[in-house]
């Protein structure tokens, strides 16, 4: 990768729609598949499968703590592929883009507080009653700061601002305490996180815990998630001629962010609440691999009809991913399919409960494709 890409015909990989959708098909209630397919076959492998379908307790990695981090890198990746350098563009035209991306930062930021209250039990009437920090609203502050460094900095400089954000990330939670918060304590209750979550964190924190998942802190390490799918879409555009030495490229740099997370985990554990940076790399790395395997797939085998299904959510991530808050599909789901699935026999019940609930929403989605509505932000 050279600081100095020279601007290409932008060609739209279907392989980022693709994995953008495979991610949200576990939000949205593919997740439970494998616990329904454990019920009716009984096997030990739809078990272990079913067990990385939650959160890591602490310390840990899961393939369900990958779903927010690979939509913060994917962000980054469609950043890089379009990316230009503004500072040496007059005010006036960058005026609007500058605006543009404020407008984008607050819209996720007020989509992520509706989310997070949705239709289960209102938004409050107090302020404090509010959880302000979301999921949305990382992705927005994340893709914000990636974008400002993208367009005023060199590559040589964003890496090197990359390098610094993990590296201080780390200094700052193993060797500085603050009334007894910190000092290398990665606790729940005692780590320098729940200080300012505790402290400075305005309205709620989620379910109340010392350290929102969502938190104060951990906002800075996301940030490089987002920088490095910057750093992807920029060698996609510089490969996009060679797809196998792009594919030996991404493999390549996803198993040293492997290798090098695993290894700092020794001293400095992932951690998806506290985002540490051995965490940034491990779910980085993860995400570079899957999206080698899917530009393989959609993009140098143009094996569509394998990712229509996928393509067809991720086009439409964000509003499908609003309305599993302020829709309740199941409720929509059982008054359609619940007649008809009791009289199934009872093992095969939870497996046609999700798979209704799936079919509804993927025909919602099949729907708006079709009709070329595209929600996006």
């Amino acid at each position: 990768m050279t600081s100095d890409i020279k601007p290409q015909p932008k060609q739209r990989l279907l392989s980022i729609d693709a994995l953008r959708g495979m991610d949200m098909f576990w939000i949205i209630g593919g997740e439970g598949l494998f616990a329904a397919l454990f019920v009716l076959t009984g096997g030990s492998f739809f078990n272990t499968l079913a067990s990385q379908m939650e959160h890591s307790h602490w310390h840990g990695f899961t393939f369900y703590d990958l779903i927010f981090p690979l939509f913060i890198f994917l962000s980054g990746v469609s950043l890089g592929l379009s990316a230009k350098r503004l500072d040496g563009k007059p005010m006036a035209e960058r005026m609007p883009i500058y605006k543009k991306a404020g407008r984008r930062l607050l819209l996720l930021m007020v989509l992520g507080i509706i989310y997070n209250h949705g239709w289960g039990t209102g938004m409050p009437a107090s302020l404090d009653g509010i959880r302000y920090v979301s999921v949305l609203g990382r992705i927005g502050l994340a893709w914000f700061v990636a974008a400002m460094l993208a367009w005023h900095f060199g590559l040589r400089a964003q890496i090197i601002i990359a390098g610094a954000i993990l590296l201080g990330y780390w200094a700052l939670l193993m060797l500085v305490s603050i009334d007894g918060y910190g000092g290398g304590v990665l606790t729940l209750e005692g780590s320098i996180n729940a200080w300012f979550d505790k402290t400075l964190l305005p309205g709620i924190r989620y379910r109340d815990l010392p350290v929102d998942p969502e938190g104060l802190l951990s906002n800075f390490t996301s940030i490089v998630n987002c920088m490095i799918g910057v750093f992807i879409g920029r060698m996609l555009v510089a490969f996009q001629s060679k797809p196998m030495i792009l594919l030996r490229n991404l493999t390549l740099v996803a198993c040293v962010c492997i290798a090098v997370g695993w290894l700092w985990h020794l001293v400095f554990p992932v951690n998806k609440s506290l985002w540490t940076s051995s965490f940034v790399l491990v779910s980085c790395g993860y995400s570079i691999l899957l999206l080698a395997i899917f530009y393989f797939i959609c993009d140098v085998l143009k094996w569509q009809k394998l990712s229509k299904p996928f393509m067809v959510i991720g086009v439409n991530a964000i509003a499908i991913y609003m309305a599993s808050s302020l829709v309740n599909w199941s409720y929509s789901s059982n008054s359609l399919f619940s007649g008809l699935i009791s009289y199934s026999p009872v093992d095969w019940q939870p497996l046609l409960q999700v798979s209704a609930l799936l079919m509804l929403q993927i025909t919602l989605l099949a729907w708006m494709y079709r009709q070329k509505i595209f929600i996006k932000i």
